[in-house]
């Protein structure tokens, strides 16, 4: 998969959402094969897509598009 194609699901999934979503609900709703995101890719997608990913008080990552 290319990086675009990986661009384009994680901002479809998320902007459908609406709402904050972990890495394992982002990746079954866009369907993606990997069991973690490549890291440099999720770098890229915070200046492309505004991607923001915070951590809860439980240590549980949610992903979001920031508006």
């Amino acid at each position: 998969m290319a990086y675009e194609e990986f661009r384009d699901k994680i901002k479809t999934t998320l902007k459908k959402a609406d709402q904050p979503l972990t890495w394992t609900e982002v990746r079954t709703t866009a369907g993606l094969p990997q069991a973690r995101p490549n890291n440099q890719w999720v770098h890229r997608l915070e200046r492309d897509i505004r991607l923001e990913r915070e951590r809860d008080k439980h240590g549980i990552i949610y992903w979001r598009l920031v508006r």
